[in-house]
């Protein structure tokens, strides 16, 4: 495989994918994790948003790669920071008028609070306490600072939405 093909096959994956006239594009997500980012952006379809996905699509920097592409919405920090728990190598594109006016890694917070759900029933954050739930970003999960749960496969499945 030459380094050639390689660089114009990404060139024409990229343009392919960027067509949105304004709005976010979340590229290098791990393949397989589209859905979850659709939950956490609590995109379900019913509000009428312009969503697409591409899913295992080709990637110079991944083996396969999802994509997602919503028209008209700009991710907040709160949704980047969460993202980048399940798609800690994705880039987000910023797009206005066709054009990629931001692009940049997302990068994994240090603590997220009031986005995730802590799984053990016996924490403080799930008695039904006014406390919010905090998480401790650890190199291959998170961790519960209330009380230590340590969740590193299914962080998606704790979204709060």
């Amino acid at each position: 495989m030459s380094d050639d093909h390689d660089h114009h096959d990404g060139d024409e994956h990229e343009l392919r994918v960027s067509k949105i006239r304004s709005g976010t594009v979340i590229d290098h997500v791990r393949g397989g994790q589209a859905l979850n980012v659709l939950a956490i952006l609590g995109i379900d379809g019913s509000e009428g948003e312009e969503v697409s996905v591409g899913m295992n699509v080709p990637s110079d920097r991944l083996a396969r790669k999802d994509i997602v592409k919503v028209e008209g919405r700009e991710l907040s920090q709160d949704e980047v920071d969460v993202l980048s728990l399940i798609a800690p190598d994705a880039t987000i594109n910023i797009v206005r008028d066709y054009e990629v006016i931001e692009k940049h890694r997302v990068e994994p917070p240090e603590i997220v609070e009031g986005v995730l759900s802590c799984p053990n029933a016996g924490c403080i954050t799930t008695s039904g306490e006014p406390v919010d739930s905090r998480f401790e970003v650890l190199e291959d999960g998170v961790r519960c600072d209330y009380c230590g749960t340590i969740v590193r496969d299914e962080i998606a499945a704790l979204i709060d939405t």
